[in-house]
């Protein structure tokens, strides 16, 4: 059982993904490889992987959760590009970042703004959408 939700959670983690953050998981690894086993077995292996919503609607509200969160720059980034990689469109985020204004403050919804406007501005460079 463990290692099937282990299995799972690295399908799930790289559907996400797609090479952005799994030098991040490397790195991590170096110095808290149960950590890195406990993200992907029950973050992506045991949450992301229920069968209550889609990887697609779990990244936007991942998004907007990180949006309102205000501190959490690099894992917003991640998950914009993550929301991008499943198929939500630049204008889609934005409006859900906007959103957040109203529920989080504008304070978190720039910050959200300046993080999808680097993560847009990354992959343009890399020639992807």
């Amino acid at each position: 059982m463990t290692e099937d939700r282990y299995e799972r959670g690295w399908e799930t983690f790289r559907t996400i993904d797609r090479g952005v953050g799994e030098q991040v998981l490397k790195d991590l690894e170096a110095i808290a490889p149960d950590m890195v086993r406990q993200i992907i077995e029950f973050l992506y292996g045991e949450v992301w992987s229920r069968p209550g919503l889609d990887i697609k609607t779990r990244t936007i509200a991942t998004v907007a959760a990180l949006t309102a969160l205000g501190n959490a720059n690099s894992q917003l980034k991640y998950f914009i590009h993550g929301s991008l990689n499943v198929g939500w469109s630049r204008e889609e985020i934005i409006e859900v970042i906007m959103h957040m204004a109203i529920y989080a403050g504008f304070p978190a919804a720039l910050n959200g703004m300046f993080a999808a406007k680097e993560v847009f501005e990354a992959r343009d460079q890399n020639g992807e959408s």
